[in-house]
């Protein structure tokens, strides 16, 4: 398999990780503050998904809340795990590759 498409899928494959943490990171959040409180699992995935919320926060003007920052981070996230499915997809027809 040709690398590029081999990179393609490495890539897609951390955003979808990131993806997941601040998706359970959001899960935990609604059971509220008691429940988040010292919580070894909801501090793991906080330290993984902050470096996405802090690199949307910075890319987003001030108008917007720092309450919205973390959906925004997952949208954005999700953009990217849809564009980078693509261009595998046109990496693989262009080399005659069958990705599944």
């Amino acid at each position: 398999m040709p690398t590029e498409i081999i990179f393609v899928s490495m890539l897609r494959a951390l955003v979808e990780v990131a993806g997941l943490m601040l998706l359970l990171r959001g899960t935990m959040w609604l059971f509220g503050a008691k429940a988040r409180a010292g919580n070894f699992v909801y501090d793991i995935l906080t330290v993984g998904s902050m470096p996405f919320i802090r690199f949307t926060r910075v890319v987003m003007p001030r108008a917007v809340s720092d309450r919205y920052v973390a959906a925004i981070a997952f949208l954005l996230l999700l953009a990217l795990w849809v564009g980078l499915g693509a261009a595998q997809l046109a990496l693989c027809d262009a080399r005659g590759v069958r990705c599944v």
